[in-house]
């Protein structure tokens, strides 16, 4: 019994080591919240810790690619305006604004 707990200690240390998460976060559900912050990153191709100026920077290169006026959606704009908003609601939350 004691080789066994040894094994499954150590087991969850290399889990732990290997991948930077205990093996029991597994089996939580995520959160939608970082679902969707994790989604808006990567619709506006920024780091998880990209300040507010390079959130609407990234923003404003998306928007003029795909705006409706040069052959883009409307729903595409929107989303990427929703990324823009849940992103920039997050930064200002956390005390992360560039803006003086």
């Amino acid at each position: 019994m004691i080789k066994f707990a040894a094994i499954l200690l150590l087991a969850a240390l290399a889990c732990r080591w290997i991948f930077g998460r205990w093996p029991w976060d597994y089996l939580r559900a995520p959160d939608g919240r970082v679902n969707d912050r994790v989604r808006a990153q990567r619709m506006l191709g920024v780091s998880h810790s990209a300040g507010a100026d390079d959130i609407r920077e990234a923003h404003r290169r998306m928007a003029a690619r795909l705006h409706p006026d040069r052959g883009g959606s409307d729903a595409r704009l929107a989303e990427i305006n929703a990324a823009r908003d849940l992103l920039l609601q997050d930064t200002s939350q956390l005390g992360q604004t560039d803006r003086p």
